[in-house]
């Protein structure tokens, strides 16, 4: 497979952070194209990427990769306009939870359906992405999309079954650590630390806790024993029944 072209179908967050993972390695694709109804957010990506075209929906839909970057509630809608486009040799790799491989290539000439689930973490190309194909993607192929899913961070194959457990464990982590980050740092400026230190101490402290619990070789029960002193320690329980009542619940909503 030798990929010359890529078009994105929905031109808004995902799309900026793939997009911004390829400038950062200078990927040598020969043309890419975005088409988003939206000709705002178009404008914005070329701003940022002046070397993308902007185009519609048939440009984006006749490229040899096609990202499906929608979410779940357009995209069946959106793949009846691109399916009079799609050639039966192009690849399909949809960016959304929920809705399954089959599903997608009822809709399209082509069979060579991919479901990736990107983290935002791949804008610095460190993201932890799981991916499933479907069988009519050929060996070559599949490694040459590897290949290029691999500017992103770490790729991992895993069944379709599991993509939504992913979405919730992997795709959206960042949002339940990021925010409780960010406050360890104005409170740390607040109490006598610059901006730098700050950021420094929180980062190392964070980085060597997810060490320390996943790598250490050290029993959970006894990580968490570590630090006798615990400030938040009578709110956990109500932090973990938030973490159930909230990700179990949007669980089950992309299962059903």
């Amino acid at each position: 497979m030798n990929t010359k072209s890529i078009g994105f179908i929905g031109g808004g967050r995902i799309t900026k952070i793939i997009l911004q993972a390829f400038a950062n390695k200078s990927i040598g694709i020969k043309k890419i194209a975005v088409f988003d109804t939206n000709s705002d957010i178009s404008m914005n990506l070329k701003r940022l990427f002046p070397w993308i075209e902007i185009s519609d929906i048939e440009q984006c839909s006749v490229t040899d990769i096609v990202f499906i970057a929608l979410h779940p509630p357009v995209i069946m809608e959106t793949l009846e306009k691109a399916a009079p486009y799609v050639s039966s040799k192009s690849i399909i790799i949809s960016l959304a939870p929920r809705i399954k491989m089959e599903s997608i290539a009822d809709k399209l000439k082509t069979n060579k359906i991919i479901r990736l689930l990107p983290n935002a973490t791949s804008i610095i190309n460190r993201g932890f992405n799981p991916v499933c194909f479907s069988n009519n993607v050929s060996p070559i192929e599949k490694s040459e999309i590897l290949k290029l899913l691999g500017i992103l961070g770490k790729t991992s194959e895993v069944p379709e079954k599991k993509l939504e457990a992913y979405a919730i464990i992997s795709a959206m982590a960042p949002t339940y650590f990021w925010f409780q980050w960010k406050k360890l740092c104005d409170i740390a400026i607040e109490i006598g630390l610059d901006k730098e230190e700050a950021r420094e101490t929180v980062y190392e402290t964070m980085i060597a806790a997810a060490d320390t619990l996943f790598k250490s070789g050290i029993k959970d029960e006894d990580v968490l024993d570590l630090i006798p002193v615990k400030p938040i320690g009578e709110y956990e329980k109500e932090i973990e029944n938030i973490l159930d009542q909230k990700l179990k619940g949007l669980y089950a909503k992309l299962t059903s």
